[in-house]
């Protein structure tokens, strides 16, 4: 007994404060980031129903390839961390130059990817005009800031590995800071002016045009841009990454940098564009469900999202912890780092569950008064609450492999539970049911698919963990 309240108060204690004290900023970039999308969302809203359309349908286009450079770039966090706790601080440098390189080379090919391929898919998914080319314009202007957003993103990767996750909250406040009055003005133009300030707005002001959507897209690629100048002017200027002399010289791009970048990176961005695109799947079978299914599935989608954060920032962290500690060369404390956070991540889970389940009905009211849906997603949040614990756990088992730079078998994993088991046996399910059990499960159906998908993962991910930890 003596020998586990010591290492309780030796190891785990003084880890799980690290831990959260790293995770938490994380959580708050998170959600500040997010915000910029809801907040695109509602101000298109309130200018027009077209707006609004193409905001979303352009959503739907970028965000994926925005997450999936974002996955790949992750891979420099335990590189940085590995480099750090191995105290070879002259060579973090090199890493993140090699980062930025990958970044810029991703954000171009994304940018061109969104000029060339929309037209295409809008014929495919029949979009209708007006909307079509209302979001080939916004598509045409976030464009310009898709390599600033993967600049910040490398930028970030490399902070975070350096063990400060602050600056990156801090900063993504300020990009969302400066997409609120972006919006505005280039969203409403000076009409919207003239109805927020009256006759006290100069004259040329009230001239502005109003963009939409496109004012939209303009705005947020600003934002992006922002934010990509401002993480490198704080990691230029910051005292705690004089060690490391990020900008004195830049190093040219070297191939087994680069290389080691990808074989790393890369598997987490696949990882996450599965994910994204298993929900984006499911949103299109339930689609053929009815307005009222629809509805229902979109609510519980959008809180559960919300309350994933914090899982989510815990796994990031977790990376960065494991990264550091294998770095110093202490394997068997890296697995008790690892293992520590895993057990948070089960507490956090518990925690998800409770707030999830005794605030649902106040919340969904938010959402709609429609009692209809209201009943529909309460059926849908019960399932929600069961995989909060399967959910957290398989992000945070990830987010520990990770710090052991072991990211193919999360993606062969995540790729395995989340298409086969999660959207195959939900789909099957949704529109099979159990054969002569039950009839067609609808909704539910890919909902418990979900939980089957999320399950499969956490144990395949607990049995790797276990294996090379």
């Amino acid at each position: 007994m003596g020998a586990v309240s010591h290492r309780i108060k030796t190891t785990y204690w003084p880890e799980t404060r690290m831990l959260l004290t790293l995770a938490l900023p994380i959580c708050g970039a998170q959600l500040a980031q997010a915000a910029i999308g809801v907040v695109d969302t509602m101000m298109a809203g309130r200018f027009g129903a077209t707006t609004l359309a193409a905001v979303s349908v352009g959503n739907s286009l970028w965000a994926p390839l925005m997450l999936f450079m974002t996955g790949t770039l992750m891979g420099l966090t335990p590189i940085v961390a590995h480099l750090l706790g191995g105290q070879r601080n002259g060579d973090i440098a090199r890493a993140v130059h090699q980062a930025l390189w990958v970044a810029l080379a991703l954000g171009l090919a994304a940018a061109v990817l969104l000029h060339t391929v929309v037209a295409p898919i809008f014929e495919l998914m029949n979009v209708p005009p007006d909307t079509a080319r209302e979001s080939r314009a916004y598509l045409a202007a976030v464009a310009f800031g898709m390599p600033g957003i993967a600049l910040f993103q490398a930028l970030r990767a490399f902070s975070d590995g350096m063990n400060h996750t602050r600056p990156a909250l801090w900063i993504s406040l300020i990009g969302l800071a400066v997409n609120v009055p972006s919006n505005f003005v280039l969203i409403y133009g000076g009409d919207g002016l003239i109805d927020l300030f009256g006759d006290a707005l100069p004259a040329f002001a009230g001239e502005l045009p109003a963009l939409g959507a496109l004012g939209c897209g303009i705005a947020t690629a600003i934002s992006m841009w922002t934010m990509a100048l401002a993480m490198a002017y704080y990691t230029a200027r910051g005292r705690s990454y004089e060690d490391v002399a990020l900008w004195q010289r830049l190093h040219r791009p070297s191939g087994a940098g680069i290389r080691e970048l990808v074989v790393v990176g890369m598997p987490i961005g696949v990882a996450i564009f599965v994910e994204v695109t298993l929900f984006t799947l499911i949103a299109l079978f339930v689609a053929s469900l009815g307005e009222v299914t629809v509805g229902a599935h979109q609510i519980a989608l959008s809180y559960t999202s919300l309350l994933f954060m914090l899982p989510l920032s815990l796994g990031m962290a977790l990376t960065v912890r494991v990264g550091n500690t294998l770095g110093q060369g202490r394997l068997a404390h890296a697995r008790h780092v690892a293992w520590n956070g895993v057990a948070i991540s089960v507490v956090i889970a518990a925690m998800n569950s409770l707030v999830l389940w005794t605030t649902a009905p106040t919340v969904i009211a938010l959402y709609t008064a429609n009692p209809d849906i209201q009943a529909l997603t309460l059926t849908i949040i019960a399932l929600a609450v069961l995989f909060q614990l399967s959910d957290s756990l398989q992000v945070n088992l990830a987010g520990a492999l990770r710090g052991y730079k072991d990211t193919r078998i999360v993606m062969v994993i995540t790729v395995l539970s989340y298409w086969i088991v999660g959207l195959g046996g939900g789909h099957w399910l949704g529109t099979r049911g159990l054969g002569s059990l039950t009839g067609p499960l609808g909704v539910h159906g890919y909902w418990i698919g979900l939980i089957a998908g999320l399950s499969t993962a956490a144990l395949l991910l607990g049995w790797r963990l276990k294996r090379i930890g």
